[in-house]
């Protein structure tokens, strides 16, 4: 039994935000096993190797994974590599090696776009608002790729964040940092994605908003939709986690539940302060 009191109840809750997405929910396979992880696991960025451009790699053989209902989360210290495996993930940076596979479907060799597309939404860590437009037409602007009335979708939006609809017509930059992160991940769920990618989402916001922000990324996830997460407050962070990666150097150097890796003495040593 989990110590977090929402882990027990995910899973089984309305999808209407989500598209018609995949159900394989059995957890990636551990090393040795006879298949590919990819072929339990609904996202994977798989033995992902690669950097920038020409420069260095990064990533070293990187394996992140994620499935409905699901929230995994991306820690480790300055410069692991974190962030970079999650754009690697998706497509924002060449991979040497490895493939992403989402869905079944193999997608390495597609662009960004192509990726949003296919259900991936990704919400950056800065710039990841348009704060001249108000926060409405912030939202409308997630819509960009669908051809159906979303108005029940941005409904639902209102309802997981009330401060937006309270403040929908005022510009989205003179929000606070919280709000803005709302905006930003609302836009990201006006997709109707198959996955949600968060790139360190609490950061630079006060613990009372970082829980706040805890609370409503695990009802996104309640949904059904597998949430991918870079966070920097791993603790708390790995207690809302079904599923951890630490990251050292581009490498993954531990993988398990949240509540494995919080009991984990190494793990707590070396990146939780002990």
């Amino acid at each position: 039994m989990s110590d977090n009191p929402y882990h027990d109840d995910r899973g089984n809750k309305d999808r209407s935000i989500t598209k018609d997405g995949g159900s394989k929910s059995d957890p990636v396979r551990k090393s040795g096993a006879t298949k590919s992880a990819a072929d339990a696991a609904f996202l994977i960025g798989e033995t992902m190797t690669g950097g920038y451009g020409k420069g260095p790699d990064i990533l070293h053989e990187c394996t992140i994974a994620v499935n409905p209902g699901e929230i995994a989360v991306i820690v480790g210290p300055n410069g692991a590599g974190k962030s970079t495996a999650m754009k690697a993930v998706f497509g924002m940076l060449n991979i040497h090696t490895g493939r992403v596979v989402l869905d079944g479907e193999d997608i390495t060799a597609l662009s960004p776009q192509d990726r949003v597309v296919k259900g991936m939404g990704f919400v950056p860590q800065t710039s990841n608002i348009f704060t001249s437009m108000t926060v409405e037409e912030n939202l409308e602007m997630g819509a960009f790729i669908r051809r159906d009335d979303f108005r029940d979708t941005m409904a639902q939006i209102y309802d997981l964040f009330p401060i937006l609809k309270e403040k929908r017509y005022q510009a989205a930059g003179e929000l606070s940092g919280g709000q803005r992160q709302q905006v930003a991940v609302g836009r990201a769920l006006m997709t109707q994605p198959k996955v949600l990618m968060l790139d360190e989402p609490t950061a630079g916001v006060s613990p009372i908003v970082m829980d706040e922000l805890f609370d409503r990324i695990i009802e996104v996830a309640r949904t059904g939709i597998p949430i991918l997460m870079v966070e920097q407050n791993a603790r708390q962070a790995l207690e809302i986690a079904d599923k951890g990666y630490v990251l050292v150097q581009g490498r993954n150097a531990h993988t398990g539940t949240g509540k494995e890796l919080l009991a984990d003495d190494d793990v707590r040593r070396s990146f939780l302060g002990g």
